[in-house]
């Protein structure tokens, strides 16, 4: 574990003094632990030059291979840590912007009243990085966007499905519409998520523009209270799920499409594998289609 941690602060600072000083370690014994690690696993991890180092192609592998098992025995250190207090055990769960201004505050209410003894650690994280902490372990539960192509490794359940609305700064021109005509916003600069943080959404939003028969322009951002705050100062319009509407931000309005009605899904992901009750359990008290 010692080897795996070195590896990892090295790789992340790329210089082995800074690594050292990040393990409250000397540089000697960092230095040695690299080596030893790379006569163990018989591959060069860095390229080393007298100014700089680089991972190679070995070495990106082994980092990541080397954090998953550093994320298991974390969780293996926590819940033994929660066990030896008494406590039933604990839960770490991911989610989305959007689940926290919908569903997630009443399920965890009533999840936390019947399960007090339980450890819950939020993590408010995009789809694409939640599913990949769900597959090394770091995360027990992700609320994530409906997501395309997930791992087989993990399982899914449905918890809503709602429609997009247009977000409008309030001075806007539309905004004075209970209905906004989409293709009056074709030149407008529509805020959103990049594709691979959320290829459903992207592709909804997309997808409902083009029917209205024009390409969005796109301004990327990675969280929905971002894209909202931008929306306030001016900077674009977005289509955005309606629940969004419960984030009250000044100098922004929220309308209808008119004639149009996209919906978008989130939902529960977890490891197949994973016998934990406590997953389970919370599942339960999530939304069901």
């Amino acid at each position: 574990m010692r080897h795996l941690r070195c590896l990892v602060a090295v790789a992340e600072e790329l210089h082995f003094g800074r690594a050292a000083t990040r393990l409250n370690l000397s540089q000697p014994p960092v230095s040695l632990a690299i080596k030893e690690l790379e006569a163990e696993l018989g591959v060069t991890l860095f390229e080393r030059s007298s100014r700089r180092i680089a991972l190679t192609r070995e070495g990106e592998e082994a980092l990541h291979d080397a954090r998953a098992v550093l994320a298991r025995a974390d969780l293996l250190k926590r819940r033994a840590r929660d066990s030896a207090q008494g406590q039933s055990g604990a839960l770490a769960i991911g989610f989305i912007s959007l689940a926290a201004y919908s569903f997630l505050p009443d399920s965890l209410r009533r999840f936390m009243a019947d399960y007090p003894k339980v450890k819950v650690a939020l993590h408010e994280s995009t789809t694409d990085q939640m599913l990949a902490e769900l597959e090394i372990g770091a995360l027990d539960l992700g609320l994530i966007f409906a997501s395309p192509g997930m791992s087989p490794t993990l399982a899914y359940r449905p918890t809503q499905r709602e429609a997009l609305v247009i977000a409008l700064p309030e001075r806007h021109p539309q905004a004075k519409s209970p209905q906004v005509a989409l293709e009056k916003l074709a030149h407008e600069r529509f805020l959103g998520f990049e594709r691979h943080y959320g290829p459903m959404i992207f592709d909804a939003m997309v997808a409902t523009c083009m029917r209205h028969g024009f390409s969005p322009e796109l301004f990327p951002a990675r969280q929905m209270h971002t894209i909202v705050s931008l929306v306030s100062g001016g900077i674009g319009v977005a289509l955005v799920p309606a629940s969004v509407k419960a984030l009250h931000r000044e100098g922004v309005v929220y309308r209808n499409i008119k004639g149009e009605r996209t919906l978008v899904e989130t939902g529960a992901a977890w490891r197949q594998a994973d016998d934990s009750t406590l997953v389970q359990a919370f599942v339960e008290y999530l939304p069901r289609l």
